[in-house]
């Protein structure tokens, strides 16, 4: 099979097995997504979950984080590590949007991975989800280990991996198919413990293939 055929037969088994694929972090508008996701940073999605609902009582909107202290809003997301610098992000980030975008979310990749502490992983998914375009998020560890174990690439770097998947991933599917990933990941397709015997792609999985290759019996006299 080809890189192409196989990244096709995963989207259509893992739209099977998941086809209610939505992100995991809990928000209701894009600048709440915006902070959510940068509170994920070495951080649990469940635990992000955890701290959001009080920060955004307290912060209910983009300006009032704009005019917020940054020891505040630490005191709110310290639970969620690195909490110094993900609330310097955060109030930078809605001052910067208040100040230089008129409080509009840009809509673009390009524009988005200027803003303070957003990165392509975060530009990528406030794409997909929030402007329906096509987002390829791969800062996640579970959608670099298993597209590498499906062989659709053969790197860890975040970009490269996302600009692969990009040629190989059907537009529409993209944004999809990457959170189907994380959950396929957390479930069956884990970092030191893959189920294999559960995962529906595993006939046309590389590193699957690779393990139960036969070795070559004893020499006959």
């Amino acid at each position: 099979m080809t890189k192409k055929s196989i990244a096709l037969a995963a989207v259509e088994a893992l739209k099977e097995r998941y086809p209610d694929a939505i992100c995991s972090l809990t928000y209701t508008d894009p600048f709440q997504l915006l902070v959510a996701v940068r509170l994920s940073a070495q951080c649990t999605d469940a635990r992000v979950n955890m701290v959001t609902p009080a920060l955004f009582e307290r912060y209910p909107d983009l300006e009032a984080f704009a005019v917020a202290s940054e020891e505040e809003v630490g005191g709110y997301i310290h639970s969620c590590g690195l909490y110094k610098t993900k609330a310097r992000d955060i109030v930078a980030l809605a001052r910067t949007l208040r100040d230089q975008y008129h409080g509009e979310i840009p809509h673009t990749v390009e524009e988005l991975v200027k803003l303070p502490g957003v990165g392509r992983k975060t530009a990528n998914l406030v794409c997909g989800d929030i402007f329906g375009t096509p987002g390829v998020v791969v800062a996640d560890t579970h959608c670099i280990r298993i597209s590498n174990r499906l062989g659709l690439c053969d790197t860890k770097d975040p970009k490269k991996v996302e600009m692969e998947l990009r040629k190989l991933l059907p537009p529409e599917e993209s944004n999809s198919f990457c959170h189907r990933l994380v959950l396929f990941g957390r479930e069956v397709c884990e970092a030191r413990s893959p189920q294999c015997g559960q995962c529906p792609m595993k006939t046309y999985c590389r590193e699957y293939k690779a393990r139960v290759k036969p070795t070559a019996g004893p020499a006959l006299k």
